[in-house]
């Protein structure tokens, strides 16, 4: 399937810091009529994808793609190879509170994603919903489903960083540690990906295809086909959502 609504893919090959080659493909899209607050950073040992969440009382110029862009730039600053990614993630969000004045509850925010890798290790942190999936000889999903198992309450912003509800990067550097995390040896890991809601719908709710498939598939064909889905149910019938499309991010790692 020719890709047509994909605004972005990139493919590059590197050598990382322990000589070793890494192939990183991403793919985003913006949901149509608007700029995508989804945000992609490949670091050299790491990459890094956010989701951006609008405040309902944000200043203009403040949305979540402002936040994920700030996030997504702090991270990229201080991601090392020996500091838990949790503690990273804690500093940044700090950071940013003390850069820009954010108030907790009433700031943008932004699910977290990051995979690092090392000689020895894959390391990965997920964050709201945004999950990492490890490929090897079994297949590892580490996605956090805690704000999914809320949104039948009609009320679900009362929950936001809140013990007993769902935690997201925002203004309280205690969220980072609520993050999900996993480590692999990277002799047993062939791939990694990371995506956005916008894109892991296509294997968590629309059933489009398996973690497996999108493991092989062209990334644009992935993107196109969750679109397709989408506009067949126009009005949200078959899957049940609060809009009919959203932001798309992907990124395939292969060691």
């Amino acid at each position: 399937m020719l890709s047509t609504y994909v605004d972005n893919m990139r493919m590059s090959t590197q050598v990382d810091t322990y000589g070793e080659i890494v192939r990183i493909e991403t793919a985003e899209q913006g949901a149509p009529g608007r700029v995508t607050e989804d945000r992609i950073r490949v670091l050299p040992n790491a990459v890094v994808v956010l989701d951006g969440v609008t405040s309902r009382t944000r200043p203009p110029n403040r949305n979540g793609g402002w936040y994920a862009t700030q996030l997504a730039d702090e991270l990229a600053r201080l991601i090392n190879d020996t500091d838990p990614l949790a503690d990273l993630l804690a500093l940044a969000i700090a950071n940013l509170v003390r850069q820009h004045a954010l108030v907790p509850g009433d700031s943008p925010s932004s699910t977290a994603a990051i995979v690092r890798w090392t000689e020895d290790t894959i390391d990965a942190l997920v964050l709201c919903d945004t999950p990492v999936v490890a490929f090897g000889h079994s297949t590892h999903v580490l996605e956090d489903t805690r704000l999914e198992d809320l949104r039948p309450d009609p009320d679900i912003l009362r929950w936001k960083n809140r013990p007993g509800g769902y935690w997201v990067a925002e203004a309280e550097p205690v969220a980072a540690h609520q993050a999900l995390t996993a480590s692999w040896p990277r002799a047993e890991i062939g791939k990694v990906i990371v995506a956005t809601d916008g894109v892991s719908c296509g294997v968590s709710e629309y059933e489009l295809f398996t973690w497996e498939e999108l493991a092989q598939m062209p990334l644009g064909e992935a993107l196109d086909l969750i679109r397709e889905a989408e506009r067949g149910d126009s009005e949200h019938k078959r899957w049940p959502r609060f809009k009919t499309h959203d932001d798309q991010a992907i990124t395939r790692l292969t060691t």
